[in-house]
């Protein structure tokens, strides 16, 4: 039933993708700084990143291919 969740969110990756794409790249540069907020899970890039994974993970067969084309910067989690 978990897993059902997931195959039925992938007809609205259409939707939900194009604004991940948009801010992935948002993420923190901090060079040798350390950061002390990531307790807060506050670095936006990093988020949309896992949730990118738990797409892949729940989103059944095809879930890679369609997260891959509407965000070409990802990469996939799991091992094939």
């Amino acid at each position: 039933e978990e897993n059902m969740v997931g195959q039925a969110l992938v007809s609205y990756y259409q939707r939900i993708l194009p604004i991940l794409n948009i801010f992935i790249r948002q993420n923190d540069n901090l060079g040798d700084r350390i950061d002390y907020g990531q307790y807060k899970r506050c670095n936006l890039g990093e988020l949309i990143m896992e949730t990118l994974e738990v797409f892949e993970r729940y989103g059944g067969p095809h879930a890679f291919i369609n997260i891959k084309y509407l965000v070409p910067v990802y990469e996939s989690v799991i091992i094939r």
